[in-house]
């Protein structure tokens, strides 16, 4: 699994209108699995939206347990 860099207040991203996801692929579970590896790796937060990893895709992950 992969951890990615969160990006910071002020990026972009973080202002653009994220694209719909219409499918789930296998690409897309890859993507919910490492943003889950980010969240956890980062130790604060319960959840973690795409945008917020620098990717514009509207998926998010979220820790309920």
């Amino acid at each position: 699994m992969a951890v990615y860099e969160i990006v910071k207040i002020g990026d972009p991203v973080l202002r653009e209108k994220a694209k719909p996801v219409k499918k789930i692929t296998t690409n897309i579970i890859k993507l919910l699995n490492n943003m889950a590896d980010t969240m956890y790796d980062a130790k604060i937060g319960v959840g973690l939206a795409a945008p917020q990893i620098g990717i514009s895709k509207r998926v998010v992950v979220i820790d309920i347990g």
